[in-house]
């Protein structure tokens, strides 16, 4: 569900924008030197699910910056926190100029984070496959086209072929133009994420796992998951978001991080995957003809699409797979802990999807057939609705960075070029013994700005001929 063409370009990787000095921090009474007591490897009262926002806002600010002044060790390594693409690109790029990374991540399945693909198994081999978060991509920046040719030749990525368009309530139906191309992975977007690392040399990952605490003592990183000892590292990647990040960043020592973080406002977003034995009907009775669709005037529902034909185009029989996405207001509305979903607020969210379905296919109610299979899955923190607008967040005293669409935008591209710029700035910060570290400090001090764009993401430069036309007769007029 993540595309981007409006990115701008950052002519030279990796990123200098220094926000502080090294004079300035150095001399700073919250600098605190690295002769603290060890890591405890003891188990500790875990924090109740409810932390307040405030008490979490009030932990992160008062906190001391940590200030590594020690040496990398010899043969550097680096922790990465969360394997979405933007961390798995990081793990990359920093595999390319000779780091060693170690990815952690809490999928079970895979992974890919919001390039998640659910495939149920079946015992005749028609397995019901769905991508039940991102849904596709488009190119616009130079970085991100090399890599999505590699991966085009190596077969992991296609172009997406099948009709797309905006789907209005009652059933108007408006396909859009075939620029820009879209892309899909192959077998699902989250069998891309799997496929990323599988040519590097100096990648380690390991999951699931959940990193419940960072330490700093002697010059090291040291990670745990509830106790347990995960290692020492050199420099940290945060390469997710929301309450887990921040509540990780808020006794870590690097509160300038933390309150970069803590600016972040995330949308929430349902998705429910359904099974239907035949065709969708349509308005007109006919079978539906688009692959995909922004649904408009329903409130419950902002985007479908059907993954049968979108990733197992010459199937001709067997279950027809869809995808569909509430809107952010609906989510809102109906957001609950998505570690325990109500049954009541399941049902409830679930009938609403699938009358706001029916309703945008223009059909009558009740016409429309019953799913033989459905999942229903909240997105917490599904998509940035503001950014800083910077490819990366590095503090160079702290040794830590954080990644990630929202840094640019909302969007796969924004995923990989975030991961590219970090990776890219922690090799420099490294290789380069000697030099001042406030040289590649980034995006400490940037200041957030609403984004603009879809309910599940940016999507500029695609449209019907019809609003095309219309945005054109705007900008002359304007």
């Amino acid at each position: 569900m993540f595309v981007m063409n409006n990115i701008k370009t950052w002519k030279t990787l990796p990123l200098t924008a220094p926000c502080f000095s090294c004079h300035s921090l150095a001399s700073s009474s919250t600098v605190v030197s690295m002769t603290q007591k060890p890591p405890s490897s003891k188990f500790r009262r875990k924090s109740s699910y409810g932390t307040s926002r405030r008490s979490i806002l009030k932990k992160s600010f008062n906190q001391e910056q940590v200030n590594f002044t020690a040496p990398f060790s010899d043969e550097p390594l680096v922790a990465i926190i969360g394997g979405g693409i933007s961390g798995l690109i990081c793990a990359f790029f920093l595999d390319k100029r000779g780091v060693r990374s170690t990815v952690f991540d809490t999928g079970i399945h895979g992974l890919g984070g919001r390039m998640g693909t659910r495939v149920i198994d079946e015992p005749n081999n028609n397995p019901f496959i769905f991508d039940h978060a991102a849904q596709f991509f488009t190119v616009n920046d130079s970085r991100f086209a090399e890599l999505v040719n590699a991966w085009i030749d190596k077969g992991l990525v296609r172009e997406w072929q099948g009709t797309i368009g905006e789907l209005r309530n009652g059933g108007e139906f408006l396909p859009f133009l075939p620029s820009p191309p879209k892309y899909i992975a192959t077998h699902g977007m989250r069998f891309l994420a799997d496929s990323l690392l599988s040519e590097t040399n100096l990648v380690n990952v390991v999951r699931p796992c959940w990193i419940s605490k960072l330490e700093p003592f002697n010059g090291m990183w040291h990670l745990s998951e509830n106790g347990k000892p995960c290692g020492k590292f050199d420099a940290i990647v945060v390469a997710h978001n929301g309450k887990c990040a921040n509540r990780l960043l808020m006794t870590s020592g690097l509160p300038l991080i933390a309150k970069q973080m803590k600016r972040l406002e995330l949308s929430s977003i349902w998705a429910l995957l359904a099974a239907f034995e035949d065709p969708l009907p349509f308005s007109g009775n006919t079978e539906v003809s688009f692959e995909g669709a922004f649904v408009r005037g329903i409130d419950s529902v902002s985007w479908m699409a059907n993954n049968t034909k979108k990733l197992l185009p010459s199937r001709s029989d067997g279950p027809h797979c869809w995808t569909f996405f509430s809107t952010a207001a609906y989510g809102k509305q109906n957001k609950v802990p998505q570690e325990n979903i109500p049954t009541a607020t399941a049902t409830r969210v679930k009938e609403g999807m699938l009358e706001g379905v029916e309703a945008a296919l223009g059909l009558s109610k009740g016409s429309l057939p019953k799913p033989f299979y459905t999942k229903l899955q909240l997105w917490g923190a599904a998509l940035p609705t503001n950014t800083p607008g910077v490819p990366c967040i590095f503090d160079p005293f702290g040794r830590a960075g954080i990644c990630g669409d929202w840094l640019l935008g909302s969007n796969i591209e924004a995923a990989v070029l975030s991961g590219i710029a970090l990776a890219n700035q922690i090799a420099d910060c490294i290789q380069s013994p000697g030099t001042d570290p406030g040289e590649f400090a980034v995006g400490l001090n940037h200041e957030f700005q609403p984004l603009e764009g879809h309910d599940i993401g940016q999507f500029p430069g695609l449209g019907s001929e019809e609003k095309i036309n219309a945005a054109q007769v705007y900008e002359l007029v304007k």
